[in-house]
């Protein structure tokens, strides 16, 4: 894992924030190692090797105070709203799973029939999918899937940086 992200974080000074846990004693630790590369307060790439293979998400979760309320109105508002809503549909054909901390009702303060109501329910957003367990998992090409699922990841979150990188 370590040497994945040390390739990684060469291709791109933006990558070169990252953390590795879970090497433990415990052979469950051993068997799902995760990482994240931070672009952003609360905002990250996330890697996690298990017996399934390679797994890759970009999320912004975990908020800090006032960042849900920032992000809430960037969804509102017509230009960054309709932004954000194209790029969760892009990524989600590509084949990633859209999910997070999301209330059943909308919020307070907005109208039900919103446009993007849906979006302004998150709490937190997250988009991820398996990278697969094939053999390239064990040879240099799998610093080029982890870029290639970055890439794919990487409209999603540059939006998030730009909207919710700082608390209120």
């Amino acid at each position: 894992m370590i040497e994945l992200l040390n390739e990684v974080a060469d291709t791109d000074p933006r990558y070169e924030d990252f953390s590795v846990w879970h090497y433990r004693t415990d052979s469950w630790w051993w068997q799902h190692q995760g990482a994240v590369i931070r672009l952003g307060r609360k905002i990250e790439i996330g890697l996690r090797f298990s017996l399934d293979g390679l797994r890759i998400q970009g999320a912004w979760w975990y908020p800090d105070p006032g960042q849900v309320d920032m992000f809430r109105k960037a969804v509102a508002s017509e230009g960054s709203g309709r932004e954000l809503s194209a790029i969760v549909e892009d990524v989600r054909k590509k084949g990633y799973d859209i999910s997070g901390d999301v209330m059943k009702r909308p919020p307070r303060g907005y109208p039900a029939d919103h446009s993007r109501t849906d979006l302004l329910r998150h709490r937190s957003l997250i988009a991820a999918r398996p990278l697969g367990c094939e053999e390239w998992l064990h040879t240099p090409e799998a610093v080029d899937r982890v870029l290639s699922a970055a890439a794919d990841l990487d409209a999603l979150l540059m939006w998030l940086v730009r909207h919710v990188k700082r608390a209120a």
